[in-house]
């Protein structure tokens, strides 16, 4: 496929994958009296398949896995010799063009700034989606995967596992029965990155491998010469292409307070960081949100709360009370609800929550309980009716908003240099506190260095940057030629 195919040739050379629905629904074959035909199991095309979506496909193996597709085909060798059946190709769009009416959903799992262009391309052809966290690479991004869900009634899942898990709901359960009363303030952390961060960019060019694709991976980013820190897992630490530590782990770690406090959009946000550059994410940052009051859920009242995220080693102090030498580090990260009666602990992914107290409170079940597989719960999604269907657990409709959330902390560390809290509009997707003529300025290369003993501080920063378009770049990405078109309108 060319890479200038327009928009409209590419809708129209795919509209029979949108009417085509290959599966067979348990309702028609008769599932509710306990007959499963051969023929009713989902067939799903995976994306980017090398690394995270290796496991994801695993987990969606008993379905049929009908197409396999990745840019570099040294990295993804031995998923394509996992399904040997599946066609192959290197191009998301070919695929799409060429067998489109062959399979029912995708799996997306590439780099961060692909995820929403193939996702909402899927959506339009009716494809039930599976995509990798973070949703996507910005705050427009999202909004536009959560509304064409909606538009298209798909079944969604973003891929934060522990939001099907145990944990989560727990929390959920704890605080909605208002076991630690009203919370004001929650703090969160990880120990990533485990990846390099605070690099400057590189100013070698290798010879791109005979099994990669280079100009396919930076899809709709600038382009950049080859070198072989960008890819094919370092990249989520480079701006083009991930959203850092915070990105990658965020969507774990924090998704029980977005789901347990319904946050939704917030008001305020601020961040800073170890030496920030222009292309590749510190190497430890810290940022707050704020998140306006939002009523009440069943027992608990929601008042004003703000939300800390430390990383790269930072973490928050320790709650008074605590047992000493317990680690808050659990499976990767953790997050502390502070609640006018108690303090609440989970680690990432929300696992073995406790209260700082040690009572072990008996609360009602309100939150969804899942017995499946993340994946599974997926699988079983698309198979509903979708005028009854029961949605996921990171149903695009929560995960979107979310996501939101989170690539709003890589906004407020990326515009540190203001000075200033950000107010958010998030309705509109704008900041109402930057003035028309305010500049940022961004280190580009830090030139330290010792000569005879002496330290010598040579950085070099950008020439002065209008604050207002630096961030709509960011709000909503300009993609590169050739890929701005394909990504649809934002539906009403």
């Amino acid at each position: 496929m060319s890479k200038k195919l327009s928009r409209a040739d590419f809708l129209k050379s795919t509209a029979a994958g949108a009417a085509a629905m290959t599966i067979v629904p348990n309702n028609v074959m008769g599932a509710a009296f306990g007959h499963k035909a051969p023929s009713d199991k989902l067939n799903i095309a995976g994306i980017g398949i090398g690394g995270r979506g290796a496991s994801v496909l695993k987990d969606l193996e008993k379905e049929n896995i009908v197409a396999l597709c990745d840019t570099d085909w040294a990295y993804s060798k031995h998923i394509f010799e996992r399904y040997p059946k599946a066609k192959r190709f290197y191009d998301w769009r070919e695929m799409y063009d060429k067998i489109g009416n062959e399979f029912d959903a995708i799996m997306c799992a590439t780099a961060d700034h692909t995820h929403a262009i193939i996702t909402a391309a899927g959506i339009e052809m009716g494809k039930h989606a599976y995509t990798e966290k973070p949703l996507t690479h910005s705050v427009y991004e999202s909004r536009l995967l959560t509304k064409l869900a909606a538009k298209y009634n798909v079944a969604t899942q973003m891929g934060n596992q522990g939001s099907s898990a145990e944990g989560v709901e727990t929390v959920c359960n704890w605080i909605w029965n208002g076991e630690i009363g009203e919370v004001t303030h929650v703090e969160a952390f990880t120990d990533r990155p485990i990846w390099p961060q605070g690099l400057m960019t590189p100013k070698e060019t290798h010879a791109i491998p005979e099994t990669l694709k280079w100009d396919l991976f930076l899809g709709p980013a600038k382009f950049r010469p080859y070198n072989n820190v960008y890819q094919p897992w370092n990249w989520r630490g480079w701006w083009d292409f991930g959203t850092g530590a915070l990105g990658d782990m965020a969507c774990h770690v924090l998704h029980p307070a977005f789901k347990a406090l319904n946050l939704g959009y917030p008001s305020k946000v601020q961040g800073s960081s170890t030496a920030l550059l222009t292309d590749c994410a510190p190497q430890a940052q810290m940022v707050t949100l704020v998140f306006p009051e939002r009523g009440k859920k069943d027992k608990v009242k929601l008042p004003e709360v703000t939300v800390t995220w430390y990383d790269g080693g930072l973490t928050p102090p320790r709650p008074e009370g605590l047992e000493p030498g317990k680690n808050l580090n659990m499976q990767g990260g953790g997050a502390i609800f502070y609640g006018t009666k108690d303090i609440l602990v989970c680690g990432c992914y929300g696992v073995n929550p406790y209260l700082v107290s040690g009572r072990v409170p008996n609360a009602p079940k309100r939150a969804r309980h899942v017995e499946l597989s993340h994946g599974k719960d997926f699988v079983r999604a698309c198979k509903e009716d979708k005028a009854n269907r029961v949605k996921t657990n990171s149903d695009f409709s929560e995960a979107g908003p979310f996501n939101e959330m989170v690539v709003m902390g890589v906004l407020g560390v990326r515009l540190q240099g203001l000075n200033k809290v950000l107010e958010w509009d998030g309705a509109n997707m704008e900041f109402t506190n930057i003035k028309d003529d305010e500049t940022i300025k961004i280190m580009i290369e830090d030139g330290f260095s010792i000569h005879d003993g002496h330290p010598t501080f040579n950085k070099t920063y950008t020439d002065p940057i209008n604050a207002k378009a630096f961030v709509s770049e960011m709000i909503k990405h300009n993609y590169r030629e050739g890929w701005g078109g394909l990504l649809p309108k934002m539906p009403k």
